[in-house]
């Protein structure tokens, strides 16, 4: 399919798509002139994940580029592709050490990863963008004075451990080892509104049936 065609079926502007092109975000079409270029459905496809990184997760170009070379990295293995290119996603500075209640907080999250059997070689330490939300929402809980101990916390771990069985089943559909790649990240940005906001419907049901 030429430019136009590429625009009209993925709703994205040319103007768009010929920046993603500058920007390595978009492969480049095969050349069938000085001045034209075929595109096909892995065009298609990637433009509609980078669609959904930068207008609907609000990821910056930077880190978009960031996501697409860890999903094409061949060097690394299938587990370290997903997760290399998840952690490219934005997320929390790393919060201050000295601060009283990021100390209390990691007692409470790393006696809740060993009560889950999460291992820290899997990447859930420091390094990862998520342990360091983790550990700063746990901190702003303990700053209140809420319940943020690792008995609170666990019930919110053990739902997420059956989530993720969800998510990677849904991964696994994807034919190609990039097709689930490119899941991972997508099934990441837009499926974290979507837990949010069962949640918020959810506890209003709850909230109706006890009040």
């Amino acid at each position: 399919m030429r430019l136009a065609e590429l625009s009209e079926r993925s709703g994205v502007s040319t103007a768009t798509i010929k920046y993603y092109l500058r920007e390595g975000l978009l492969q480049p079409g095969r050349r069938v002139s000085a001045t034209q270029a075929e595109y096909g459905e892995d065009h298609l496809r990637r433009l509609r994940l980078v669609r959904a990184l930068i207008q609907i997760g609000g990821v910056p170009v930077a880190a978009a580029r960031e996501v697409i070379a860890a999903a094409e990295d061949e060097s690394l293995d299938h587990h370290l592709r997903l997760g290399a290119a998840t952690r490219a996603l934005p997320c929390a500075e790393a919060p201050a050490e000295d601060d009283p209640a990021v100390v209390t907080a990691r007692r409470s999250v790393e006696a809740l990863l060993e009560r889950l059997g999460w291992s820290s070689d899997r990447g859930l330490d420091m390094l990862n963008p998520a342990h360091r939300r983790l550990l700063d929402s746990v901190a702003a809980l303990a700053r209140l004075g809420y319940p943020c101990d690792t008995e609170q916390l666990l019930p919110y771990g053990q739902l997420a451990a059956q989530l993720a069985v969800t998510d990677l089943d849904m991964v696994e559909e994807q034919p190609t080892p990039s097709g689930q790649i490119e899941a991972a990240v997508a099934l990441t940005v837009l499926y974290e509104p979507v837990l949010l906001s069962l949640r918020r419907m959810a506890h209003a049901e709850e909230s109706a049936r006890r009040f």
